[in-house]
C-alpha cells in the first residue's frame, strides 16, 4: 500500500471544495480512499469508460475483461458510501463485434455490479438520457449498411446501499408547463376515476408546489418542437450541442481536442442537487475533464475526481479558471505546474 507523501504527489490540483489526483483509480480507492474515506462519500456519480468495440484513448476495456473490471468496482464503491448514500453510473450501449445486434455487456454489468456478493448494492431506479445530436452510431449499420437506427441514448443507473438512500426531489422540481399553469390558476379539471384506475382528487391540482416532478427521462433538446424543454429550475441546460461553454472556448483557442465522452453537466448537477446537501462529499473516480468536480465546485459540495490520463487531467485545470469562478485553484508544482497543457 502507497503511503500518504506518495499518495499526495499524485495530487494534481485542489481548490476551496476538492482535489483531483491523477492516477488508477481503483488503486488510489483501495490504498487511499477506503483508508481515510471509509463510508464519507454522499454520492459517487461518475461515466466510467463504456465498453465500446473500438479502443479509445480514454482506455475503454471489452468484451469479459470489461464485465470482470466493471463488478469489482461493486466492493469498492460500497465501502466508500455513507450509509444513505448514492452511486449514479451514466453508461452506453454496446454492441456486438462486426454484427448488427446489441450487446447484453452493459445489463450484464448492472446484474453483476447489484448481485456482487461483497457489496450490498441495490438499483434504486434507471433514468434515460436522451440526445438526439449524437451522431449516427454504429456507423457501419447505421449509416453504411442502413439497416439499424441511431442510438441516441445513455443509461444512468441510481445505485444505493439502502432502500431509502438521502434524496429529495422537491430540490429538482420541473417548471410547469403552461397548460399546467392554467389549470392550477383556474382550478377546474376532470376530478374522479380515469381510465388508468388513478383516482384524481377534487384538490389534487389546485396547489402550486413552485413545479412538477422530474421525469426519469433527461431531454438533451426537445422531443416535440412546439413545446419547450422543461428542466429543473436550479440545473444548468442540457443540450449536449452547446459549444459556447468556457472549457470548450479556451480548447480551441489553445488548440486542445477536448475529452471525448464528457458527462454533462446537467446531468451531474440534477443528482448533486437531487441527492445531496451542501458540504456534503462527492466522488468521481473517472473524471475525464472532471465536469464532476466543477459542478460540486459550483454547488458547494466537497469532492475529489480521480484521473487515470495525466493530459485530460492537466486540460481539466482550465475549467477552474473560468474568470467569474473564484476556485482558489492550487496546482501542484510536481506534476507539471498550471503552465503546462497536455495536446490531446
Amino acid at each position: 500500500m502507497q503511503n500518504y507523501d506518495e499518495i499526495m504527489k499524485k495530487e494534481l490540483y485542489n481548490t476551496k471544495y476538492g482535489r483531483l489526483f491523477v492516477g488508477d483509480s481503483v488503486e488510489l480507492s483501495k490504498s487511499y480512499l477506503c483508508r481515510y474515506y471509509k463510508n464519507k462519500f454522499n454520492l459517487i456519480i461518475t461515466s466510467p469508460p463504456f465498453p465500446l468495440n473500438n479502443k479509445k484513448r480514454y482506455g475503454n476495456l471489452q468484451g469479459n475483461e470489461y464485465y470482470e473490471w466493471f463488478i469489482k468496482l461493486a466492493p469498492i464503491f460500497s465501502s466508500l458510501l455513507t450509509d444513505d448514500g448514492s452511486l449514479v453510473i451514466e453508461i452506453g450501449n454496446a454492441w456486438e463485434q462486426g454484427r448488427p445486434v446489441q450487446s447484453l455487456l452493459h445489463l450484464e454489468c448492472l446484474l453483476g455490479l447489484v448481485k456482487n456478493q461483497h457489496a450490498d448494492l441495490r438499483l434504486i431506479q434507471e433514468f434515460v438520457c436522451y440526445n438526439p445530436s449524437r451522431l449516427p452510431s454504429p456507423a457501419q449499420w447505421v449509416t453504411i449498411n442502413r439497416i439499424r437506427t441511431v442510438d441516441s441514448y445513455t443509461h444512468v443507473w441510481w445505485i444505493a446501499k439502502s432502500d431509502f438512500p438521502k434524496a429529495d426531489n422537491t430540490k429538482v422540481l420541473r417548471p410547469y408547463s403552461k397548460k399546467m399553469l392554467r389549470l392550477i390558476d383556474k382550478k377546474k379539471f376532470n376530478a374522479g376515476k380515469r381510465p388508468s384506475e388513478h383516482k384524481i382528487s377534487q384538490k389534487a391540482f389546485a396547489k402550486n408546489n413552485g413545479g412538477s416532478i422530474a421525469h426519469n427521462l433527461f431531454e438533451l433538446e426537445t422531443l416535440d418542437p412546439s413545446r419547450e424543454v422543461r428542466l429543473p429550475h436550479n440545473v444548468l441546460s442540457f443540450s449536449n450541442s452547446i459549444s459556447n461553454d468556457y472549457y470548450l472556448k479556451r480548447c480551441r483557442n489553445d488548440n486542445i481536442s477536448p475529452h471525448p465522452a464528457r458527462m454533462h453537466s446537467g446531468l451531474v448537477n440534477f443528482f448533486i442537487e437531487f441527492l445531496t446537501r451542501e458540504n456534503d462529499l462527492v466522488l468521481d473516480p473517472f473524471a475525464g475533464s472532471n465536469t464532476t468536480g466543477y459542478c460540486a465546485e459550483k454547488l458547494k459540495r466537497k469532492w475529489i475526481s480521480i484521473e487515470a490520463d495525466s493530459g485530460y487531467a492537466h486540460n481539466s485545470i482550465i475549467r477552474f479558471e473560468e474568470p467569474s469562478f473564484d476556485s482558489k485553484l492550487k496546482v501542484s508544482t510536481h506534476l507539471g505546474g498550471d503552465s503546462v497543457r497536455k495536446q490531446t
